[in-house]
C-alpha cells in the first residue's frame, strides 16, 4: 500500500502562528535543509486520511512531533512509542519517503530512556530534541 500527499487546505493545518509545533517543524526543517509543513496524506482508495505532522514538499522526510510541556507523565512515553510506530509506517507506506524523523520537546526526553531510543536509532528513526529556537540531535546515552 502506498499513500500519496494531498492538498492541504492551509500551509500549517491546525499548528497557530505561535504554537510550539509550528517553531518545532520551522527548526527541524533548518536543521535538515528542508521546509517541513503538516499535510494529510490520502490512503490508496482516496477515502481516508492520515496527518503527517511534518513532512517536506518532495515527500522525502516524515516528522512527528511530540511538543508536552510541563513536568513528564508516563504517558509522554506512550505517544514517543505511538509516534515512531506512525513514522516507521510513513516511511515504508510514502514511495518517495527516505527519513523518518522524531522531535520532542526536553520535557519528553525522559520516554527516551532505555531500550525506546536504542529501538528508534536500530529501526532508522533520527531523533531530534527542541530546545526552544533549534534542534539538535538526541544526545547519546551512556
Amino acid at each position: 500500500m502506498s499513500l500519496t500527499i494531498a492538498d492541504s487546505p492551509s500551509e500549517w493545518s491546525r499548528f497557530g502562528q505561535d504554537s510550539v509545533e509550528r517553531r518545532m517543524l520551522v527548526a527541524a526543517g533548518d536543521a535538515l535543509g528542508a521546509r517541513l509543513r503538516p499535510r494529510p496524506l490520502l490512503l490508496p482508495e482516496g477515502r481516508q486520511r492520515v496527518e503527517v505532522e511534518g513532512i517536506d514538499s518532495d515527500g522525502r522526510i516524515v516528522a512527528q512531533l511530540v511538543a508536552n510541556q510541563g513536568a513528564y507523565k508516563p504517558s509522554y512515553r506512550n505517544k514517543v512509542m505511538a509516534d515512531l510506530f506512525k513514522l516507521l509506517w510513513l516511511r515504508a507506506a510514502v514511495p518517495s519517503a527516505e527519513r523518518a524523523v522524531l522531535v520532542v520537546t526536553e520535557p519528553v526526553l525522559q520516554a527516551l530512556g532505555g531500550w525506546v531510543a536504542i529501538a528508534a536509532a536500530d529501526l532508522g528513526v533520527e531523533v531530534y530534541v527542541f530546545s526552544g529556537e533549534r534542534v539538535d540531535p538526541l544526545p547519546p546515552r551512556p
